[in-house]
């Protein structure tokens, strides 16, 4: 969430920002200034209060050692309607801290300063581009190359879960699990993260630590009375493994890597453009976080941001990296990088990472700090990007790969992985 003192400190810069967003979550910030001046009005009172019952009890005291008995209990029929004000000073106070939280949570994080002004997607800039477009005469979809090598199944997978869903089968299952090795042994062994082991299913508090609710809880599976759910991406799990944590200064950067289903409803995700494997209700990840110094935090997304493309580029995949707009950046974001690998079966780029800097947003939800080198307490910033989503990296391979005899080639880098240089249709 934002800082409460920057809001009060310049509350029309806050407003202005979060304004460039779109929407009206920036008339929340007057609210919250609203809840703040309640609150500490409350406990500035409560502690003046509780100050002079403290110092009264002790005159009590004196008093009744010196027979004043009287005076005694005039001042303490005066202490017990204090202290019943301070019991309504509390409950003002809680409920008004209480409010200004919601309301912290309901508004987004500020776009970077230098990020590009735009209303949606179409003011995305493209920063730039790696390789080219494969020359193929007729391309064939990734549905297509599939059905006929026999690698998926969206029809078993609709038979035992409904639409969007995918059965993997035989080399297809192979070629699922090899990108998921390659990409953490890429990770890991090369750009200095360490794997991790996450658990599916996250606590409530964790999607709240993220970013994810409350805003978008309709797309989320949740369990338990939404008291738990599936992980919509391993940025819930990882990033939280550092909630109430205070870390050390020569902890940091941390840099994590973990390799998670995702589950999202995609509620209105029906179309053409979303066919196949596309958009899905649950699909394959490799993500990257990390968690460092503010002062590090925009370097280290250019950092993290090329170890997501070097993937693409050991496949040799076409994709371009864009810049997301003031109005098309994630909700926790200040700063976002997307990469869209080149589809030819579909004519169009597909995102397949968006790697993103959140300032100190998410560690202040999760109530993440550290302490300098002078021992003062201070809120990192957390990073990350998908290392990469494998449904559409997959759909990028089988198409930019494909022959004119219908089989499709494995990238050189892949081979050790898969264990094979090509895949042919089935006969």
């Amino acid at each position: 969430m934002l800082d409460i003192r920057v809001i009060r400190e310049n509350p029309e810069y806050v407003k202005e920002r979060v304004r460039l967003r779109g929407g009206d979550h920036w008339m929340l910030v007057d609210k919250v200034l609203e809840c703040d001046v309640k609150r500490r009005n409350a406990e500035t009172e409560k502690q003046a209060l509780s100050s002079e019952r403290n110092s009264t009890s002790k005159q009590i005291g004196q008093m009744m050692k010196e027979g004043r008995r009287e005076e005694a209990e005039a001042l303490k029929a005066r202490m017990s309607a204090v202290g019943e004000r301070i019991k309504e000073l509390d409950a003002v106070a809680t409920a008004a801290a209480e409010e200004q939280e919601n309301l912290l949570l309901n508004i987004p994080n500020m776009p970077h300063d230098a990020a590009p002004v735009g209303a949606d997607e179409t003011a995305n800039p493209e920063l730039r581009v790696w390789g080219s477009k494969p020359e193929l005469a007729e391309p064939k979809d990734h549905v297509q190359i599939a059905t006929a090598c026999g690698l998926l199944n969206f029809e078993d997978a609709a038979r035992i879960s409904g639409s969007g869903f995918i059965v993997y089968r035989g080399l297809g299952a192979r070629l699922e699990r090899a990108l998921i090795n390659f990409l953490l042994d890429t990770q890991t062994q090369e750009n200095g993260y360490q794997e991790v082991g996450v658990p599916f299913i996250v606590k409530r508090e964790c999607m709240y630590g993220t970013g994810q609710l409350p805003k978008f809880e309709e797309d989320m599976y949740g369990l338990e009375g939404n008291s738990m759910f599936l992980v919509p991406t391993a940025e819930v799990p990882v990033t939280n493994l550092c909630r109430d944590r205070i870390l050390k200064e020569s902890d940091l950067p941390v840099k994590m890597t973990a390799y998670t289903p995702c589950f999202r409803r995609e509620a209105g995700s029906a179309g053409r453009e979303n066919k196949g494997m596309i958009r899905v209700h649950q699909f394959d990840k490799v993500e990257l976080v990390e968690i460092c110094r503010p002062e590090d935090g925009f370097a280290e997304l250019e950092k993290l941001t090329g170890h997501a493309e070097s993937i693409l580029q050991k496949l040799g995949l076409h994709y371009r990296v864009i810049e997301l707009c003031t109005g098309d950046v994630g909700f926790s974001s200040a700063k976002t990088y997307d990469i869209e690998v080149w589809a030819p079966g579909q004519g169009k780029y597909l995102e397949v990472s968006s790697c993103s800097c959140f300032t100190d947003y998410q560690a202040r939800r999760m109530k993440l700090r550290y302490k300098d080198a002078d021992g003062k307490m201070r809120v990192p910033y957390t990073l990350n990007g998908s290392g990469t989503a494998l449904p559409r990296l997959y759909v990028a391979l089988l198409e930019q790969c494909q022959q004119p005899d219908g089989s499709v080639r494995i990238p050189a880098a892949l081979v050790p992985y898969f264990g094979a240089d090509s895949i042919a249709p089935v006969s």
